[in-house]
């Protein structure tokens, strides 16, 4: 009885950082963020934990960056800017989206009901560095 507690707490702590993070984090950020505060927590309870959410539609994949696969918790519509730099991920809060499945869903007779677009380029920081070197 009390091994299944401590797994729901620790399915609660993996989904509540991932929501109340802006920093898009990847498996590995979210088992290093929790860790000190359980440590019986393995990298492999956190990817199927995280894979579970994404399947049940409570947390949203950005895509892979680095190599890492990254999540949010905001499952709104919305886009993504992708810094090919250093790797940050930030919202854009754009309602094109919304407007691009309305386009698509009735140009080809289709009900589109999500639109993932990921811009990509150089983050601000990022360009500071540049123009300092």
């Amino acid at each position: 009885m009390e091994r299944r507690q401590n797994y729901s707490r620790k399915r609660e702590a993996i989904l509540k950082i991932v929501q109340g993070t802006k920093v898009h984090p990847s498996a590995e950020w979210v088992y290093h963020e929790l860790k000190p505060s359980y440590p019986d927590l393995s990298l492999g309870t956190v990817y199927r934990n995280l894979s579970q959410f994404k399947n049940d539609g409570v947390i949203v994949s950005v895509g892979t960056v680095n190599g890492q696969e990254r999540f949010d918790g905001a499952t709104y519509p919305h886009s993504h800017f992708v810094c090919d730099k250093c790797g940050c991920v930030l919202d854009v809060e754009d309602s094109s989206c919304g407007n691009a499945c309305a386009e698509i869903s009735e140009r080809y007779g289709v009900t589109a009901e999500r639109c993932d677009v990921v811009f990509r380029g150089t983050c601000a920081a990022c360009e500071k560095k540049e123009r300092k070197a």
